[in-house]
């Protein structure tokens, strides 16, 4: 029983060390994040950090390994409807949007991944990533509609970088947006994924 109780409370540190350095990094990133700061917002012992982190990047790993945003996403994905490739597509498409317009700390923790740590804790998501991202293209290719003979994982790359650009380019430029660039572009992305852009020749 009293190890028991000793592993919860432990696990209830961890959490804490986590959830603290989580706020802190997202709102200032990881290198203006000190060990210090991480204590006072998890209310930890400076020492007793160490006891469950080797430091402030393997606390950082610990953090994309259980919130990158894929791991969010995914997920939610799988409830998506539609009947036809053009209806899953579009609802999927906004699913993921209006998912990163909620989290915008997705955002900032994948820019802070790519440009603080140049992406390198990325390869070892993708065991967990693979798993939730394979069921994806299957899914597509039994709806109504033929589909291209697209390898079903590059499928899946095209769709999240896609729909991740399409949300970016509302948080860069959005308010600066031209009508012209933003009247249904959301419409227009999904036809643009599943058409591409040039007409179709006629014989």
């Amino acid at each position: 029983m009293a190890t028991r109780t000793a592993h919860s409370r432990g696990e209830r540190t961890r959490r804490a060390i986590l959830d603290g350095s989580y706020r802190l990094m997202i709102r200032q990133g990881f290198a203006a994040t000190s060990m210090r700061e991480i204590a006072a917002q998890s209310h930890v012992a400076l020492g007793g950090i160490y006891n469950h982190f080797n430091g402030k990047e393997d606390i950082f790993r610990a953090i994309i390994e259980e919130r990158h945003p894929f791991l969010q996403v995914l997920p939610v994905l799988r409830a998506v409807e539609g009947d036809t490739a053009e209806e899953f597509v579009h609802n999927a498409a906004g699913t993921l949007v209006e998912q990163l317009r909620r989290h915008p700390d997705f955002l900032n923790l994948m820019l802070i991944e790519i440009v603080e740590f140049k992406a390198r804790h990325v390869p070892a998501l993708f065991g967990k990533v693979l798993p939730l991202a394979s069921p994806f293209a299957p899914r597509l290719a039994s709806l109504q509609g033929s589909m291209r003979d697209v390898p079903p994982l590059v499928l899946v790359r095209a769709f999240l970088g896609m729909f991740f650009s399409y949300y970016i380019t509302e948080v860069l430029i959005g308010r600066a947006m031209p009508p012209a660039m933003s009247a249904n572009a959301m419409d227009h992305f999904v036809d643009i994924f599943l058409h591409g852009i040039l007409e179709e020749e006629r014989p």
